[in-house]
């Protein structure tokens, strides 16, 4: 085989090796665990948002760019100052775990590029907190409608970051502080209402017990009532006899009869 043949070959083969080496940052990429993507395709319609690539290795158009988004759950920790419904101020700590839905990164990133965290999801909890606390009083907010403030908020916020491609995974109150002489006072009455409770309850104890009472010897009252009913002089008469003669029948027993007028019944003195 003429060798001068295959040269033209080798030296396109080579050229193209260069070639794909040095594009190969451009054609093949990979997307590692907590990260999805999505195409921008210059000469193709521009940012592809129906197409969302999951982890592992790729390959694309040299000319399109890979946009890489970070999907893993994140936290948001925000402190603020609120108004109270009287116009009290109060410090709320909120902490908000969230993080994009996957199929939609496409639409979030068009709307927020990546900084959806800021721009979204710290202002809404900001917004959201600031709106529920002011339909509540300190005292609400603080101790009796605690978990209720704290359900609002989350639905209000679950339902804005919905409508924009983000899931948020859970909310917690972590702390309310009040000025100290409202704290004082408030504790104050929540301390003299449970104590008010605990002496109710030993007041309905009480009258539960005496109920028990009450009926306990009400019942016994008439149980006596009916045996007396029942023991008539006959019926005596007969159960001593029985008595008498169970006795009589003891083989370690001295009988010893002694009549006490009509009716009477014997007695059973002595034993062996």
């Amino acid at each position: 085989m003429d060798n001068r043949r295959l040269l033209p070959i080798i030296i396109i083969s080579v050229i193209a090796l260069i070639v794909v080496i040095g594009l190969s940052s451009s054609i093949f990429y990979t997307l590692s665990p907590g990260e999805r993507g999505v195409l921008f395709k210059k000469f193709g319609g521009g940012l592809d948002k129906e197409n969302v690539y999951e982890p592992g290795f790729h390959m694309k158009a040299p000319w399109n760019e890979l946009i890489k988004y970070d999907v893993t759950e994140q936290t948001s920790e925000e402190t603020m100052d609120v108004i109270d419904k009287n116009g009290l101020s109060i410090n709320i700590d909120v902490s908000v775990r969230f993080r994009p839905v996957y199929d939609s990164i496409g639409a979030l990133y068009e709307n927020f590029r990546n900084g959806y965290s800021e721009k979204l999801v710290k202002q809404e909890v900001r917004s959201s907190v600031r709106r529920i606390t002011g339909k509540y009083v300190a005292e609400e907010i603080y101790s009796t409608k605690r978990s209720e403030v704290e359900l609002a908020i989350k639905q209000d916020i679950e339902d804005v970051l919905k409508m924009n491609n983000v899931e948020m995974r859970a909310l917690v109150i972590r702390s309310i502080k009040l000025p100290e002489q409202l704290k004082a006072a408030i504790e104050t009455k929540l301390q003299q209402e449970q104590e008010a409770l605990a002496y109710q309850f030993r007041l309905d104890k009480e009258k539960s017990e005496a109920e028990r009472k009450k009926i306990a010897a009400e019942g016994e009252a008439q149980a006596n009532k009916i045996v007396n009913s029942s023991l008539t002089p006959n019926l005596l008469k007969m159960r001593g006899i029985e008595a008498t003669l169970k006795l009589a029948e003891s083989q370690n027993s001295k009988v010893v009869v002694i009549g006490q007028g009509e009716g009477g019944l014997p007695l059973i003195l002595g034993n062996n």
